[in-house]
């Protein structure tokens, strides 16, 4: 038996994991729950904010690229703030 399967069939049996409804046989993954519950929050957050969705947003092409740079060049700080901490 391959570890993959025995480590689905471990997970099924220590019933840590809710079924996904949409795929029963599946079970679901914590730490992508939790990454769910956070982009939940933060898209409420970013409509009350700016009173639009990310969907509905006029923002264009290029203002969306700002946009990610934006975040990129702050993830990249929250990087370097985090390595030099050690």
């Amino acid at each position: 038996m391959s570890d993959s399967i025995k480590k689905y069939e471990e997970m099924m049996e220590a019933g840590g994991y809710v079924s996904d409804s949409t795929f029963n046989h599946i079970p679901k993954d914590p730490i992508v729950e939790d990454v769910v519950r956070t982009m939940r929050a933060r898209s409420r957050e970013g409509i009350q904010k700016y009173g639009t969705t990310l969907y509905d947003s006029p923002d264009g092409f290029y203002k969306f690229l700002n946009h990610l740079q934006e975040e990129l060049m702050d993830a990249t700080l929250y990087i370097e703030k985090i390595k030099q901490q050690k």
